[in-house]
């Protein structure tokens, strides 16, 4: 079972994707709903609304203990949610699970929102689909744990750290398929690796 946090944002998109690839779900909107799940994702929206949102029931400190052990995707906001720091940030406190320094909105506003094709490497296979820029994040600096798995112009626009995945774009508007399975439907292997380390 994969949660899809269902605070604020896109997450009705996320979970059409896992209903496409046969893979059960619910909609996560209180912390102790962690407890019934096996990995989660945190969608695009806005991450200001959504950061209040969640300090107003306590989710900070459960996800991070979740992500200890089970494997969480961020799409967008979701992406910056995940990271360590953010650039001139005054009212988000991030949860710190991918050691990345992001930069909101980086690509504009709304108006600025753009499509085009990324190559995005999975275990050591180069897969290449469009995707959807809106209002996204860049992606400043990683740590030592993260490993780029995707550029675009030369920017960085997808990680992976251990079990954890970001993307700056929105792979769920676009009905792109293949992340959601690969993170997800592995997510047994993910699990004994983790806690095997």
């Amino acid at each position: 079972m994969i949660g899809v946090l269902a605070l604020q944002g896109d997450y009705e998109k996320h979970t059409r994707i896992l209903k496409e690839i046969n893979i059960s779900f619910m909609e996560i909107r209180y912390p102790d709903q962690l407890n019934n799940i096996d990995g989660l994702i945190i969608p695009g929206g806005e991450s200001t609304t959504m950061n209040d949102l969640m300090l107003r029931v306590n989710f900070h400190k459960p996800i991070i203990k979740f992500s200890q052990h089970k494997p969480i995707m961020g799409t967008c906001a979701g992406l910056i949610m995940m990271s360590k720091s953010i650039q001139n940030n005054e009212h988000i406190k991030p949860l710190g699970i991918l050691d990345i320094e992001v930069n909101r909105n980086a690509y504009g506003r709304q108006l600025n929102s753009f499509m085009d094709i990324v190559n995005i490497e999975i275990e050591d296979q180069i897969h290449q689909a469009e995707v959807l820029f809106i209002r996204a994040p860049k992606i400043n600096k990683i740590g030592n744990s993260v490993n780029i798995i995707s550029k675009y112009q030369n920017e960085i626009v997808a990680v992976k750290s251990g079990i954890h995945f970001g993307f700056t774009f929105h792979p769920e508007l676009n009905e792109i398929t293949f992340l959601h399975h690969h993170i997800f439907s592995n997510k047994t292997k993910y699990h004994k690796e983790n806690n095997a380390a």
